[in-house]
C-alpha cells in the first residue's frame, strides 16, 4: 500500500519548488545513504556513521541492543528487516497461549495496541484537538459561558477552538494550487507518452530527450522540474503522479473540514475502556497490518541489516527491532502510548523510538508515569520534534520530557530535522525547533529506507525520519559501550553534537526569508555526530558498571 508519508514528502517538495523556486532548476540528487556519510569526504551533512565504523569500531564486536519502535507497525516480511527483528524468546508462535505470562498472547514481534480480538485494527483516527473540542462541548454545553475567563480550562478551551474551528484557508489555497499542477502534469504526460511511446519515464530518460517540437520540450522541462524537485534518485513519472495524487487527497480532506464530530471508530474496533489505564490487556499480535509504511521506514533507518548487499544500511549494526503499534493515520491516544512504553520496557527494550506527536495530551499523567517508569529502568526515549515549522518553546508538542510538576526526564531526547546541505535550506523548513524543548538535529529530508512489500524501498521526509537516526546512534553507542546509562547516552549524544560546516546562519524553519544562528534552534546547538559520539563514549566511565558488579556480588552471596 502506498503510504501518505512518502506522498506528503513528494507533494511538499513539489509545492516548495513552485512557491519558492518559481519553477526554477531541479534539485541535484544526493546519495541514498547520505545520512550515514560525512561532510569532509562526501560533501553532505550526514552524521559520520560509516567513518565511525571504519576508523573507530573496526574489528570490535558489539552486544545486541533492543530498540522498540512505537509507531504504525512494521513489515515483518521485509528482506532487510527480517534478520534484525526482535522475537520474544519466551513465546511460542501461533498457539493462542500467553506462554510468557505477560498478558499479551502470541506477542512474537511485539504488540498491536490498535488491534481487535478478531484480528482487525484501527486504521484511521481523528486528531486529538477535535476529540478534545467535542469532549469539552459535551462536558460543559457552552464552554465559553460555563468556564471562568481567567481559568486554565478556559485557556485550554480557547486553544482547542483555535485549532479546531478556524477555517483551513491555507489548505484551501494549497489544494487549488496543486490541482492546477496536477492538471498541467497530466497534459504533459499526454504529450510525452505519445512522443516516447511509453507511459512511464525517469528524469534520466528525459535528460537525453531532444525534439524540435516546442510542446514536447515544454512538457519535458515541466516534468523534469517536478521529478527533480523530489531529490530522489530513480523517481519515475508514474510514482510521482501517484504520490502527488495522494498528497492532493490529503489537502482536500483538510480543505473540506465540516466541523462535525468524528465517529469514534477506535472504541468500536478495539473494545477497551479508553478512560481506564488499568484496562491494559487489549489489542492483538498483528504488528504489521495494512498500514505499516511509517514504522517500516523508521525501522530501516535504525537498523536495516548492514552489509547484506540489498536495499540500504541502517545506523546500528547489532540491533533487534521490537514493534509496538499505537499510531493510526491520525493522532495516537495517550493510553496506547503509555502502555506501549511500558510494554517495551518490560520486554527488554533499551532504546525506544517515538516518531509521532500532537498538540494536546488530555491524559498526560499516564504518559508521564510511563516515561518515569522508563527512566527508572534505564531506557532511553527518542522523540520527533514535529513538522509544523514551529517553536516548541512556545507551542505544545507531546509527549515531552517536562512533567506536570516541572521536573524533567533525563532519559529523553527530542530531535529536529536537518537537510543534506547540498541544495536548499540546511535545516528542514518543516522542522520544529526550540532552544529549550528540542535537544539536537539529525538528517530528516529525503531519507531512503525500507517500505512495506517485502523488498521495497523509498524516501520520506520528516522529524519522524530524524528521530530514528538518533535512536540508531544511541543503539550503536550502547552496543559497544553497554555500561553507559540512559542519562549518559543522552549526554554523550548532545555533547558530541557539532555545528553545521561553515558556521553560517540558516533559514529559520516556518519563516520566510529569516535567518538565525543554527545554535539557537536547539538546546545542544548542534547536529548529532556519530564519530564524535563514539570517541566521547570511549572516554566515559559507564554508570552501570557498579550496578552490574552489585548483581554479581549478590549472586555470589
Amino acid at each position: 500500500m502506498k503510504s501518505i508519508c512518502r506522498a506528503l514528502a513528494v507533494g511538499a517538495s513539489v509545492a516548495m519548488l513552485i512557491t519558492s523556486e518559481g519553477y526554477g532548476q531541479s534539485k541535484p540528487s544526493v546519495p541514498q545513504n547520505w545520512q550515514l556519510l560525512s561532510y569532509g569526504t562526501d560533501s553532505v551533512y550526514g552524521i559520520g556513521v560509516e567513518k565511525a565504523y571504519r576508523e573507530l569500531l573496526q574489528g570490535k564486536t558489539g552486544k545486541t541492543v533492543i530498540v522498540a519502535v512505537i509507531d504504525s507497525g512494521v513489515d515483518t516480511t521485509h528482506e532487510d528487516l527480517r534478520p534484525i527483528l526482535w522475537k520474544n524468546p519466551n513465546e511460542i508462535p501461533g498457539n493462542n497461549i500467553d506462554d510468557d505470562g505477560n498478558g499479551y498472547v502470541d506477542d512474537i514481534y511485539g504488540w498491536n495496541f490498535l488491534g481487535a480480538k478478531d484480528g482487525s485494527s484501527v486504521k484511521e483516527d481523528s486528531d486529538e484537538a477535535t476529540r478534545e473540542f467535542y469532549r469539552y462541548r459535551r462536558l460543559y454545553g457552552n464552554p465559553d459561558s460555563a468556564l471562568k475567563p481567567d481559568s486554565k480550562e478556559y485557556a485550554y478551551w480557547t486553544r482547542l477552538k483555535d485549532r479546531s474551528q478556524k477555517p483551513s484557508t491555507q489548505a484551501k489555497t494549497d489544494y487549488k494550487m496543486m490541482l492546477k499542477v496536477q492538471e498541467n502534469l497530466l497534459k504533459c504526460e499526454s504529450v510525452l507518452t505519445e512522443f516516447l511511446k511509453t507511459s512511464d519515464f525517469t528524469k534520466e530518460q528525459l535528460d537525453t530527450l531532444k525534439s524540435s517540437d516546442s510542446d514536447v520540450m515544454f512538457a519535458r522541462g515541466f516534468a523534469l522540474r517536478l521529478l527533480g524537485s523530489t531529490g530522489e534518485e530513480g523517481m519515475t513519472y508514474q510514482a510521482l503522479k501517484t504520490d502527488l495524487g495522494e498528497y492532493i487527497k490529503e489537502l482536500k480532506k483538510k480543505a473540506e473540514v465540516t466541523g462535525a464530530e468524528p465517529v469514534d471508530k477506535r472504541t468500536t474496533i478495539v473494545g477497551d475502556n479508553i478512560n481506564d489505564i488499568n484496562d491494559r490487556y487489549y489489542g492483538n499480535a498483528d504488528v504489521m497490518g495494512q498500514f505499516a509504511f511509517h514504522g517500516t521506514h523508521v525501522s530501516g533507518i535504525i537498523g536495516a541489516a548492514r552489509g547484506n548487499g540489498v536495499g540500504m544500511d541502517g545506523v546500528a549494526d547489532n540491533v533487534r527491532i521490537m514493534t509496538v503499534k499505537v499510531v493510526p493515520e491520525g493522532d495516537e491516544r495517550d493510553k496506547d502510548v503509555a502502555l506501549g512504553i511500558r510494554y517495551a520496557v518490560d520486554n527488554g527494550a533499551q532504546v525506544i523510538n517515538m516518531s509521532f506527536g500532537k498538540g494536546f495530551s488530555p491524559q498526560k499523567q499516564w504518559v508521564d508515569d510511563a516515561i518515569r517508569y522508563a527512566q527508572e529502568k534505564g531506557v532511553l526515549l527518542v522523540h520527533a520534534a514535529g513538522n509544523d515549522g514551529a517553536n516548541n518553546d512556545q507551542t505544545e508538542n507531546y509527549p515531552k520530557d517536562t512533567f506536570e510538576d516541572g521536573k524533567e526526564a533525563d532519559n529523553m531526547i527530542t530531535v529536529g530535522a536537518s537537510s543534506n546541505g547540498r541544495v536548499g535550506s540546511k535545516i528542514a523548513g518543516f522542522s520544529n525547533y526550540g532552544k529549550k524543548e528540542v535537544d539536537v538535529f539529525a538528517p530528516g529530508v529525503q531519507i531512503y529506507s525500507t517500505v512495506p512489500g517485502g523488498d521495497k524501498y523509498g524516501s520520506a521526509s520528516g522529524t519522524s525520519m530524524a528521530s530514528p537516526v538518533v535512536a540508531g546512534l544511541a543503539a550503536m553507542i550502547l552496543s559497544y559501550y553497554p555500561d553507559l546509562s540512559a542519562r549518559q547516552l543522552k549526554q554523550i549524544i548532545e555533547k558530541s553534537a557539532t555545528p553545521l560546516p561553515g558556521g553560517e546562519k540558516v533559514n529559520k524553519p516556518g519563516a520566510k526569508d529569516e535567518e538565525v544562528e543554527f545554535s539557537e534552534l536547539s538546546k545542544s546547538g548542534g547536529m548529532v555526530n556519530a564519530y564524535e559520539a563514539i570517541k566521547l563514549a570511549a572516554k566515559t566511565k559507564g554508570e552501570n558498571v557498579k550496578k552490574n558488579k552489585a548483581k554479581v556480588n549478590l549472586k555470589k552471596d
